[in-house]
């Protein structure tokens, strides 16, 4: 099963990804984990992607479609994967059909702006291997500490409130229509990102055809 796990910033892709990768079994894919990787590494694609993500502007497409082109060819990914965070635009979408990275699935998980700038306040991350938390909904066994790795857990700086606001502008501008895009081709589905997480998660299953 190949997924596109699809809404806004906030809405809570990344924490569904981690779930169902491990009921599902097939790799999650992050870009944002990719390219933090590189930024905390100051690579040159790195330093040139934290310009973008600071000022909560996307990255260019050739570095984006690059990388997730290179990770879906790796071994792990031969019974399918779950892309978080790519495409955010029609043209990567485009380039990713050219370049044969099929789709079966992409579930859009709505939630309401409002909603999304009040959870993104507690949303944390692992500064070393980027797992996702949030200190209401979905809090460490140990605060502040990373349930994987151990590592620290931190806000990020694309989280504060008036990039987030900025954030929400360019989604709704640039990464909505994706919705139609795929509409069109009868990939689309749609649950309500409004409700506690392992309420979203079953709801995802459900809307794929999977057991709950």
């Amino acid at each position: 099963m190949k997924l596109i796990l699809f809404g806004a910033p906030g809405a809570g892709k990344g924490t569904q990804a981690e779930t169902l990768s491990k009921e599902l079994r097939i790799p999650a894919i992050s870009t944002g984990n990719i390219l933090r990787e590189a930024i905390q590494n100051k690579t040159p694609i790195g330093l040139e992607a934290k310009r973008f993500m600071d000022n909560g502007q996307l990255v260019p497409d050739d570095v984006v479609i690059g990388i997730v082109e290179e990770r879906v060819a790796r071994d792990d990914c031969r019974n399918g994967y779950i892309l978080d965070g790519v495409p955010r635009t029609i043209a990567q979408a485009e380039a990713l059909e050219r370049f044969g990275v099929a789709i079966d699935n992409v579930v859009s998980i709505e939630i309401e702006d409002s909603v999304i700038e009040a959870r993104m306040s507690g949303r944390r991350v692992c500064g070393r291997c980027g797992a996702s938390y949030h200190i209401t909904e979905n809090p460490p066994k140990i605060e502040n500490v990373c349930d994987v790795c151990g590592g620290a857990l931190v806000a990020r700086a694309d989280d504060k409130p008036e990039t987030v606001r900025e954030r929400l502008v360019v989604y709704h501008r640039l990464t909505e229509p994706l919705k139609d895009f795929y509409k069109s081709r009868g990939k689309l589905l749609t649950v309500d990102g409004n409700r506690p997480i392992r309420t979203v998660h079953n709801e995802i299953l459900a809307a794929l055809g999977k057991s709950v």
